[in-house]
């Protein structure tokens, strides 16, 4: 598989440039601003290639991975193959300040459980432990999603064209 600038930068304006806020916001949730997206999507690729074929694959595989947000499954699963065991822990004082936040002087931790891998509903926001720090989550996850596409789309332009 041969990945070039042109792609990248195609698929980076279709994306980003193009992708109003309401397709941002919505295609996960509504197939319609998803097909939308693909439209505005597909544009900037009509100056590589004009194969149906390819433009059908690139735009087929785009909607798919928005609409139903398959980066977080890949997450997921990726973390799930490569397993470790995450120890669960909670306060061990039972104090509280006034706001009735645990003591912060104690620091001392209990070891509740240990797990081999967090579950698909404590992970399904972005497919990453809920105790990793959400910005680190989503940004993986965008980069997932981005690896995702580009692979599609340079199959489809070596296959397809």
């Amino acid at each position: 598989m041969f990945v070039t600038a042109d792609q990248l930068v195609l698929h980076a304006v279709g994306d980003y440039v193009l992708q109003s806020d309401y397709m941002a916001t919505t295609k996960t949730k509504k197939s319609v601003a998803a097909l939308a997206h693909v439209v505005t999507y597909l544009l900037p690729w009509l100056v590589l290639t004009t194969s149906w074929k390819a433009l059908l694959v690139i735009g087929g595989t785009h909607f798919v991975i928005d609409r139903w947000r398959l980066a977080r499954y890949v997450c997921w699963i990726k973390n799930f193959l490569a397993p470790r065991w995450i120890e669960v822990h909670r306060p061990l004082c039972h104090c509280k300040d006034k706001e009735g936040a645990s003591c912060s002087l104690c620091g001392e931790m209990e070891l509740v459980r240990r797990v081999r891998n967090r579950s698909w509903r404590s992970c399904q926001a972005t497919g990453y432990d809920p105790d990793r720090p959400m910005w680190m989550s989503v940004w993986l996850m965008i980069i997932t999603d981005n690896l995702m596409h580009v692979a599609c789309n340079a199959l489809a332009l070596k296959y397809l064209v």
